[in-house]
């Protein structure tokens, strides 16, 4: 940063200080003061940003989705002291109240032309000054899990709904009243309403939400790069069409490194769910045990109450062979052509790309995987970076007739 950084294109930083965009503007020679109020006006603040760093999702398939997180350093020497807190002749400075307009819980949200990589509020500001040197300032940020962590449900009593249901009727309980855009699958199965599954006064809206996703779908539940709370079903069969195909080979898009990784954690050869109301089912393969040792999944306060499905995700959960798999991915734009990089910054949680690797003294490797995390690094003098973090899937691919490969009707070939 800041602005347009080399071989990657034009970012933009910007931060709601609370000021009316028709009265300040940075760009402007017009500095009246503003005032602060509840609208959301964003003002350009690229010019300062030094570089941003940001990450969301998971690094692996274990991890639990939390909060996206995002930090970007601002240059207040640059900025003429515009920056500082205590400087009440700024012009993000709201007199009136005696306060800062550049404060926490404020919106941010950063781009790539137009596409979003991030959006969230700010957390907190770090100043650090040195009279004989720049004065920066890091900027904390996190995404509107935040907010869902910081907001609690009244006693709810709640009836029959598929896991996606659930998710919209607590959103829309009146504690709760989550405004912010919404991309909520319908879910895969059905969530208990018996005494057993009411809930108790206080309970963190976040929590429960999580609870839904890790004790019952098993799907993904995440904040987008554009603000939406995503939520997605469980993770299994994927239609094959990876949104990009990296490789070190001919014109597809190419890439920095590959991690392969063979983890003793993916083992999972006793698995244990328990619904609320006592219902359980224990799955199991002894022959993995006998070579890997007893290594257990065990969810309780499961949400989950038919007992077809509870056997079903203990099922779900076995993995009794661990396999070598590509577990991350990293890229920088300056590698790809103009149209690849638009591309790729428009790759989010979910997506399936495609990934080769030539191995030395062994051959290629080719695999379709799901992006399950995206951490970012954008800097003036390095670009670009992205490291996609990835789980498999079951891949199957559209019946195509008269095919030799696709017009064989398998378990990997099915009709659209």
């Amino acid at each position: 940063m800041p602005g347009e950084v080399a071989s990657a294109g034009t970012y933009t930083v910007e931060l709601d200080a609370g000021i009316d965009s028709v009265s300040f503007r940075l760009d402007s020679s017009q500095l009246n003061v503003g005032v602060l109020g509840p609208n959301i006006d964003f003002e350009d603040i690229t010019d300062y940003v030094v570089g941003v760093s940001y990450k969301r999702g998971r690094a692996t398939p274990f991890d639990q989705f939390g909060a996206g997180t995002m930090s970007f350093t601002l240059n207040d020497t640059l900025a003429g002291g515009l920056l500082n807190p205590f400087n009440t002749t700024s012009v993000y400075y709201d007199t009136t109240q005696n306060v800062p307009g550049l404060a926490p819980m404020r919106r941010v949200r950063v781009f790539r032309e137009t596409t979003p990589l991030f959006s969230g509020v700010v957390e907190t500001y770090n100043y650090q000054y040195d009279l004989d040197r720049q004065n920066f300032i890091t900027v904390n940020c996190v995404d509107d899990f935040y907010l869902l962590a910081n907001t609690f449900m009244d006693a709810f009593n709640p009836t029959a709904e598929t896991s996606g249901q659930r998710i919209n009727t607590v959103l829309a309980l009146p504690e709760v009243d989550y405004t912010g855009a919404t991309s909520i699958a319908t879910g895969t199965v059905d969530l208990g309403h018996a005494a057993a599954y009411d809930v108790p006064a206080g309970t963190n809206v976040l929590a429960y939400l999580q609870q839904i996703n890790n004790t019952a779908e098993l799907g993904r539940l995440f904040m987008s790069a554009n603000a939406t709370l995503t939520f997605q079903e469980r993770i299994g069969t994927t239609l094959s069409s990876p949104v990009a195909v990296f490789s070190d080979q001919g014109t597809d898009f190419k890439y920095r490194n590959v991690e392969i990784e063979f983890d003793a954690r993916q083992v999972v050869n006793r698995a244990v769910v328990t619904g609320l109301n006592g219902t359980s089912d224990t799955d199991q393969d002894l022959t993995s045990q006998a070579t890997y040792f007893v290594q257990t999944r065990d969810i309780g306060q499961s949400l989950l109450h038919v007992t077809a499905q509870i056997e079903a995700t203990a099922a779900y959960l076995l993995e009794p062979q661990p396999q070598p798999r590509l577990t991350a991915l990293t890229v920088n734009l300056a590698m790809l052509t103009e149209a690849q990089r638009d591309t790729v910054a428009l790759i989010d949680i979910g997506n399936t790309i495609e990934i080769t690797v030539d191995v030395p003294n062994f051959g290629t490797i080719t695999e379709e995987l799901t992006v399950e995390g995206i951490n970012g690094e954008i800097q003036l003098d390095g670009g670009h970076t992205l490291t996609f973090y990835t789980a498999d899937t079951t891949v199957v691919t559209l019946l195509i007739l008269d095919d030799v490969t696709f017009g064989v009707l398998d378990s990997t070939n099915v009709l659209g």
